[in-house]
């Protein structure tokens, strides 16, 4: 929301000299998110002038300049050229004189240009930071605008602080004048003009006829009939320069006055030209293939849970997000119906979502809007058509109003102090809340309060606030001693429904940076659990092995799979699906880290990063077939143990898993050499390493797995259950991805590894005596895999081998068809002695003798 602050000004007193940066430190700290302040860079001289003479003087490069004396207050004219034509002897124009600053530092003085010396220059909307008004020229103003010599800056408004504010969801009211005015009011402590006190000349009788089928949905709805205007009328230009400093463009008399009064109130308005409609309004749901135009000339196909406003012609608009192109005003309208209606905020979130059309109106309907507003806003928009558009207001008005008044919460008179820890005094606790517009009386007999916070106990706390002696008799004397409030929030506040929300509000206006910051005591040091230390260990390990570590969102959705390649009937294309997703396209949460690791891949390999090592730990989510909706707890006392305990049964699987992905080159190319590309034994090896960070010694073996390449896709699996994969990806995901060829990645259950690892790792004795090496080379059927004949020589060598190792894989002729030469390192060490010869022997033949006699493999000599 962006906010100038002279029209802020108009609804707050504040206090003189105030900038707008001051405003926003005030604002801030009441908790408003104040993003920029955009300060003003124009200076004077600005003045108002006279067109006195002016002389077209034709030029060799085919423009008409023209030769212009200005009154500006003067006894001399001021003479100045200028390139613009619309205007004439007579003229009101802005003019900027020499010394002056406009926007953008373009500092004016006097200078020679075509023959003439110029004392300044007369202004264009642009120039003047105003924005593009569409004209070809300089600002003309009206007759009675100004006289020669006034100060143009104080008149048109040019020096002006905006402040652009991110209005969180929870602060709707905030997303207009009205909303920020009371902010700066409260933090500032001065009085407050409601935008809204506006006295309603209506009579709630015969005016444009309306049904609400969907009192739900739509639970106010209010029109008043304005006839008789001109829709060509121009916008005063006050009203253009605040809707151009507010981010809107000026468009037309009537689009420009709802827009103004929705940036004013908050409350959306739509306008539509009466002689267009046809019959009643009808608000109602959507019926199967009915289709709109919509404003922006898109034809929309409406779903069943579309709010409509419709007639006897149809739809005619999707309520709160944008109305139709069959009934809008144009410049040839006379007779305007106002529409100021208040609408579920649900209900206009999913359609604006459901047809990808956010809009100024869906954005305020859905953080929910003042149900009080429309009578209001529909009578401001209707006193502007006839003020401004020359209009005649019809004394008949609609108003359908079914919606309940804001029921009050009984509170604790020191609830904000109890939950907060501090001294906030109950008085001024009962100020607060005024300040926010609550009215606070006495409870009905019999009421209690709600309980503090979840897990806060008074016994707890070692504090009494300011005034208090008896934390269980602390009261208010307003109420006589008793101790609870009923506090009835106001109407633009429904977020405002526990007594949390209501002790936010006191302690956010006593201030945060007054609420004293207490670390816990945290209990005697258990250290670090054995799963934080394997993930510690892990992260360790793949980051002192050159990886960089990133965190994605773990969404995703089917054309992620389809990337991936996975077959239809895969199990990982089963998911959790949101309710409420960020992103049409990725409505689930992630099954595999593959899906984002790869978008992150795709991302860096686009901008240029091809040689890529990159690792992400986190959760995927896995369904429970038998998983039933979980409940939703009441709020007012803690949830029983079985309510908790069917929270938790309703939660999916969501084990922590580890991803690698490799692109490009695993080292680069230099004076020392070609690089050297990754390849899918880069993945496997990494894929050892997270397996050794852990403790655990896995089985490796050859599959076939999506999205992995066929035959150069490894499986692990530990104890006879798989944990993850490692290997080259397919060259089809490659290319969806847009990754380069042979690009590799892993997956592994960390939370697996961790289970079946041992429960400490301790460093390996190192010994002082000398190694013992011996190389093995063995020939074996070719599709005896190179893990199970190292299996045997470890189990064969005993306790004295220290490692093993394959470094050559053969294939030929020496060796026959359907045969591989298999050659390992054997490395022997004993921890207390040096190995003799034949000990060395004994252990070396051993192995063999394993290999030899589980897949009859035959000792290659020479």
């Amino acid at each position: 929301m962006r906010v100038p602050l002279s029209w802020l000004r108009e609804y707050v007193e504040l206090p003189a000299g105030v900038t707008g940066r001051d405003v926003a430190a005030k604002l801030i700290r009441a908790g408003l998110e104040v993003e920029t302040v955009e300060e003003s860079g124009l200076t004077g001289p600005l003045v108002v002038g006279k067109v006195l003479t002016y002389e077209n003087e034709p030029q060799k490069n085919g423009k008409t300049i023209r030769w212009c004396s200005l009154d500006i207050g003067k006894e001399e004219p001021q003479w100045v050229v200028c390139g613009a034509h619309n205007f004439e002897v007579g003229d009101l124009v802005v003019v900027v004189l020499p010394g002056a600053v406009l926007p953008g530092g373009f500092a004016i003085s006097a200078r020679k240009t075509y023959g003439h010396v110029s004392n300044g220059m007369i202004c264009s909307s642009v120039e003047l930071g105003l924005g593009d008004d569409g004209s070809d020229g300089i600002v003309v103003l009206e007759a009675g605008e100004g006289t020669p010599g006034d100060d143009a800056i104080e008149l048109l408004s040019l020096s002006d602080d905006v402040l652009d504010i991110a209005v969180t969801p929870d602060r709707g009211y905030c997303l207009s004048i009205r909303g920020v005015a009371r902010e700066a009011a409260t933090a500032y402590g001065v009085a407050l003009k409601d935008a809204a006190d506006l006295p309603l000349t209506g009579s709630a009788a015969d005016g444009y006829p309306v049904r609400v089928d969907d009192a739900a949905a739509c639970s106010v709805f209010v029109t008043r009939t304005v006839t008789g205007i001109d829709a060509k009328a121009l916008s005063p230009r006050w009203m253009q320069k605040r809707l151009q400093a507010a981010g809107m463009r000026p468009i037309s008399i009537g689009v420009d006055i709802t827009n103004y009064v929705m940036l004013e109130l908050g409350q959306p308005i739509h306008g539509y030209d009466k002689a267009r409609l046809s019959g009643d309004i009808v608000v109602r749901r959507a019926e199967a293939g009915e289709k709109l135009v919509t404003l922006d000339d898109q034809t929309r196909e409406l779903d069943a849970e579309d709010l409509l406003i419709t007639d006897d012609s149809g739809p005619i608009g999707i309520a709160g997000v944008m109305g139709g192109a069959s009934t809008e005003i144009s410049e040839t309208t006379t007779d305007v119906v106002i529409e100021a209606a208040h609408f579920d905020p649900i209900v206009i979130a999913r359609a604006s979502r459901r047809h990808k059309l956010s809009s100024e109106a869906s954005r305020r309907f859905e953080r929910e809007v003042d149900p009080q507003l429309p009578r209001y806003a529909a009578q401001r928009v209707a006193d502007l058509l006839a003020e401004h558009a020359g209009g005649t207001v019809l004394p008949d008005e609609t108003v359908i109003d079914t919606h309940p008044a804001p029921a009050p919460v009984v509170i604790r008179g020191d609830h904000a102090a109890r939950v907060s820890g501090a001294p906030i005094a109950v008085e001024d606790a009962i100020a607060h809340l005024e300040a926010v517009g609550c009215t606070l009386g006495a409870p009905a007999t019999g009421a209690t309060a709600a309980p503090l916070a979840v897990g806060v106990h008074s016994s707890s706390l070692n504090f009494l606030p300011a005034g208090i002696t008896d934390p269980e008799n602390a009261g208010c004397e307003r109420f006589e001693g008793d101790d609870l409030w009923a506090v009835t929030p106001p109407s633009w506040r429904p977020d405002l429904r526990d007594p949390n929300d209501f002790a936010e509000e006191v302690i956010r206006l006593f201030g945060f940076d007054n609420v004293p910051s207490v670390l816990p005591k945290a209990p005697g040091g258990q250290g670090l659990t054995v799963s934080q230390q394997r993930r510690r260990r892990v992260a360790t390990a793949l980051v002192g092995a050159g990886l960089s570590e990133v965190v994605s969102y773990p969404f995703t959705g089917a054309a992620d799979f389809d990337a991936l390649g996975l077959p239809a009937d895969d199990v990982r294309r089963t998911t959790v699906k949101l309710v409420n997703p960020l992103s049409d396209e990725e409505p689930s949460m992630q099954t595999t880290l593959l899906a984002t690791l790869l978008r992150t891949a795709e991302r860096n390999v686009g901008r240029g990063a091809t040689d890529l090592a990159i690792f992400q730990t986190g959760l995927v989510f896995l369904p429970k077939a038998d998983a039933t909706p979980a409940p939703l707890p009441a709020v007012e006392s803690r949830p029983s143990d079985a309510e908790v305990q069917s929270l938790y049964d309703a939660l999916p699987a969501q084990p922590l898993h580890v991803g690698v992905v490799l692109t490009g080159a695993l080292a680069p190319a230099g004076w020392w050499g070609k690089s050297r590309p990754v390849s899918w034994a880069d993945a496997v090896q990494i894929a050892r390493l997270i397996t050794a960070a852990v403790g655990v010694e896995p089985t490796v073996r050859n599959t076939e797995l999506a999205p992995w390449h066929p035959g150069r896709c490894a499986e692990f699996s530990v104890d006879g259950k798989v944990v993850g994969h490692a290997g080259e990806l397919h060259p089809k995901v490659c290319q969806a991805f847009g990754l380069p060829t042979r690009s590799s990645a892993v997956e592994l259950d960390l939370d697996a590894l961790i289970a079946a690892g041992p429960e400490s790792i301790t460093a390996a004795p190192f010994s002082s005596y000398p190694v013992a090496k011996e190389d093995v080379a063995l020939i074996v059927a070719e599709d005896v895999a190179a893990a199970a004949v190292e299996a045997a020589l470890v189990e064969g060598a005993g306790e004295l081998l220290e490692s093993v190792r394959l470094f050559d894989l053969y294939t030929g002729e020496q060796i026959g068809a359907g045969k591989k030469s298999l050659a390992f390192a054997l490395r022997f060490r004993a921890a207390d002695r040096t190995l003799k010869e034949n000990e060395v022997s004994e252990a070396r033949q051993a192995a063999v003798q394993v290999a030899v006699e589980r897949f009859g493999a035959v000792q290659r000599v020479g």
